[in-house]
């Protein structure tokens, strides 16, 4: 099976709720950016991925550049390891809320206008193809793979820090759970 790394995204510049939709890194999180590349660069040959994914968000994008310009190749970019979506019916301002309760309960049970469970299969399906891949995330969209490969339906199946890096493994079809990346206190909740 080939590795496959799943990293949260590292810290923006203000968070959900802020006065920014889409923030890019503050100066730890460009810190945090580059020691991340370096991790995955000091993999063995055989585990240090070749391909660099990335959620459409800037923070994501922003992480993973460094990793790219290392390795030479562009960041590709893939919305369904995005954030998770908001329901069309909530206003920015009530954004946070709606988390803080999805947060509390199942996947199954998230009061929203779409199937959210359904949604990290797809996350969960568009690792499967992603081998030898480092794909820059967020923390739903991480708890989403993780949980489902774990077995649970909790929407909370970790708590990953700012660049957190979970091991994956895949064969092309499957994705099994190698180690849990760094959990953290986190400003999410």
């Amino acid at each position: 099976m080939a590795r496959l790394y799943l990293i949260r995204h590292g810290r923006p510049s203000s968070t959900w709720g802020g006065h920014d939709d889409d923030p890019g890194l503050d100066e730890a999180g460009q810190a945090q950016a580059r020691a991340a590349r370096d991790w995955l660069l000091s993999r063995p040959q055989i585990e240090r991925p070749g391909l660099v994914v990335s959620s459409p968000l800037r923070r994501c994008r922003e992480t993973a550049e460094p990793t790219a310009a290392a390795l030479g190749v562009p960041v590709e970019i893939d919305p369904v390891v995005g954030e998770i979506p908001t329901p069309k019916t909530l206003s920015a301002e009530q954004r946070p809320a709606w988390l803080r309760q999805a947060f509390q309960g199942t996947w199954g049970a998230i009061d929203g206008d779409m199937d959210y469970d359904a949604w990290r299969s797809d996350i969960v399906a568009s690792l499967a193809r992603r081998a030898n891949t480092a794909v820059f995330s967020h923390y739903v969209a991480i708890n989403a793979a993780v949980s489902r490969l774990l077995g649970v339906d909790q929407v909370l199946a970790f708590r990953p820090d700012h660049t957190s890096i979970t091991v994956l493994e895949t064969d092309g079809e499957t994705v099994r759970l190698v180690e849990k990346g760094a959990e953290a206190a986190t400003g999410v909740l």
